[in-house]
């Protein structure tokens, strides 16, 4: 794998085999925090003096009103993750960190479509909506807007298939994720 320091390009499959659960994997770090003005700027600010690009971010209320949850999706194929996250534990705000594991957590993504549909193509979109388990939105003269949710796979292959068709406008709101079974406390 190299030595520490070198240069080397490292490849996934490589850090995969390592074991390490802290590398070589899209890390989704689900975060509580205090509702209070700020915190959002100083987590991504934190990611942002390291170095680390945050893929996707999303940030709602929970049962708590006291409490918000953000979520974040990082390429840990590039960054160790522990780092940054002991960095976060030490942040006023910040009340929890969880590193969730693809396989023990419900992932999702809500994504909508604008895409060019006059008459002759329109029921076929609509039948490619159908097979994705999406929904017809706004229909207008020349266009209809679409509404996927589920995992990336499934957003891009939404995407990829319509396309061809001419695809207007596509905006995504990052994953939100969800531990499985009952919470720990």
């Amino acid at each position: 794998m190299g030595d520490p320091g070198t240069k080397e390009v490292f490849r996934l499959e490589d850090l995969e085999a390592t074991g390490g659960r802290l590398m070589g994997r899209k890390h989704v770090l689900s975060i509580l925090v205090e509702n209070e003005p700020g915190v959002l700027a100083r987590i991504a600010g934190l990611f942002a003096r390291r170095g680390y690009n945050i893929n996707t971010l999303a940030v709602g209320p929970t049962d708590d009103d006291q409490v918000s949850r953000i979520t974040m999706t990082i390429d840990g194929a590039e960054h160790p993750i522990d780092q940054v996250t002991k960095q976060l534990h030490k942040l006023v705000h910040v009340l929890k960190i969880r590193d969730l594991d693809p396989n023990e957590s419900v992932r999702r993504e809500l994504a909508l479509f604008k895409v060019e549909a006059d008459a002759h193509v329109r029921q076929e979109i609509v039948q490619l909506t159908e097979i994705f388990k999406g929904r017809v939105v706004d229909v207008a003269r020349r266009s209809i807007t679409v509404e996927i949710t589920g995992d990336d796979e499934k957003i891009e292959g939404f995407e990829q298939l319509v396309r061809p068709f001419g695809l207007i406008e596509m905006v995504r709101t990052g994953e939100i994720a969800v531990q499985r079974g009952r919470a720990e406390t």
